[in-house]
């Protein structure tokens, strides 16, 4: 599904800093962005007509690799230097990233890739929507740089180049919604903040992951689970975007570890309860109408207004069922989500999340045990042996550090 080279990738992008040539009040980084830019892209795909989901996903994916690589070029000078020297870079994208890339799913992720970089009409409104959530997603982080470096003498200047970018995306429905602060712009406001919550806060870790960046790695994580146990463009979908959503009530509800949670008998399940009435009342009211049934569906959300994103679901005759074998759906008609694989992908980024710091030398008793505890949750799903893979990686962190992929590029 994964191997250890692409889980340093992936990762690394938490230690890449964003905006650090202006003072900030917090960290910005680019995992933390990657996240905002795919649920603002989510939320704009859903206001226009004829958008491929699963092309977005892929495009998004690919895109948020590409940028891992060239990390030190700044935005700016990077879409110029595309203009003039687009093979050549994308060429040097791939060659770095092949080697990781190239055994997932028979090779044919790396080619989509492949063509996806050299070809820039695959996929052409898709990527014009991702452009859109970017530029969405980094004039929320000028928001807060705005904030600590109005004494510089050229960040008004800065200011009006970011506002004037808006005009280039007006024609998407979404952005016109978001940029009048209608509704729309309340959720993503909501998201954005989850960057500001961090994963383990009760213990120091290397390198720190937000509960927004953690979203998007489960997601992640999904889309591969998904295209190796080949699932329908539907359920590929779904494993996505509720793994990339499943921890938005925490914007409301805060960040609750597990042993806290199931330290007494019944808390999980008033936290769930607190969670329904939170997403009831100021989650859902500025989801569009037209959205409202897929998006809760998406959040977790039964026919009885239970709480459970990590439940194996289908729809089918208009209701939502709770199924075992989910291979028996494959069909976009099903709408399935696979809850059991997307908690085993959770978990996954956990582990890897206190791997990672302890391999850095962060060897708090928290981590030690809670990467124990996972491991010890981990399980097949559909074939797919979380524990093994969870094995390898750690080995291969142990074993190599994760400084290597860096030093690779």
């Amino acid at each position: 599904m994964i191997n250890p080279k692409i889980v340093d990738y992936i990762f690394s992008s938490a230690s890449i800093q964003r905006w650090n040539d202006y003072p900030r009040m917090v960290d910005l980084v680019e995992l933390d962005k990657q996240a905002h830019k795919f649920i603002i892209a989510f939320f704009i795909a859903k206001c226009e007509k004829d958008i491929n989901l699963s092309h977005l996903i892929e495009a998004g994916i690919f895109e948020f690799l590409r940028r891992i690589v060239v990390t030190d070029i700044r935005p700016d000078v990077f879409r110029k230097a595309l203009q003039k020297k687009g093979p050549e870079i994308n060429g040097w994208v791939l060659d770095k990233l092949e080697s990781s890339l190239k055994e997932i799913d028979d090779g044919t992720f790396f080619q989509k890739f492949k063509d996806y970089l050299e070809n820039s009409e695959m996929y052409k409104k898709e990527r014009f929507i991702l452009k859109a959530a970017s530029y969405l997603a980094t004039k929320w982080e000028f928001g807060i740089v705005y904030q600590t470096s109005q004494f510089l003498n050229d960040i008004e200047e800065v200011k009006k180049e970011v506002d004037a970018e808006i005009e280039d995306y007006y024609e998407l429905i979404g952005v016109r919604k978001i940029a009048l602060n209608k509704k729309l712009a309340k959720i993503i406001d909501l998201s954005g903040r989850l960057r500001f919550q961090k994963r383990w806060a009760q213990t120091p870790r290397i390198p720190e992951t937000s509960v927004l960046g953690h979203m998007l790695t489960v997601a992640v994580f999904g889309y591969f689970y998904s295209i190796e146990i080949n699932a329908c463009s539907k359920r590929l979908e779904n494993n996505f975007f509720v793994a990339l959503f499943h921890d938005l009530p925490e914007a409301l509800t805060r960040d609750i570890i597990s042993p806290v949670k199931y330290c007494v008998d019944e808390l999980a399940d008033i936290i769930a309860e607190y969670e329904v009435v939170q997403i009831e009342d100021k989650i859902m009211p500025y989801i569009p109408d037209d959205l409202k049934e897929e998006f809760s569906y998406i959040l977790g959300l039964d026919d009885n207004n239970f709480k459970d994103e990590f439940e194996n679901k289908i729809t089918e005759d208009g209701k939502i069922k709770v199924v075992k074998d989910m291979q028996r759906y494959n069909q976009d008609k099903y709408n399935a989500i696979d809850g059991k694989a997307l908690k085993q992908c959770d978990k996954l980024s956990a582990f890897i999340e206190a791997s990672l710091s302890i391999s850095h030398g962060i060897k708090s008793k928290e981590l030690l045990q809670g990467k124990k505890q996972i491991m010890q949750g981990l399980e097949t799903i559909n074939g797919i042996d979380f524990k093994k893979i969870a094995q390898n990686i750690d080995e291969e962190f142990c074993t190599t550090g994760v400084t290597q992929t860096r030093m690779d590029l």
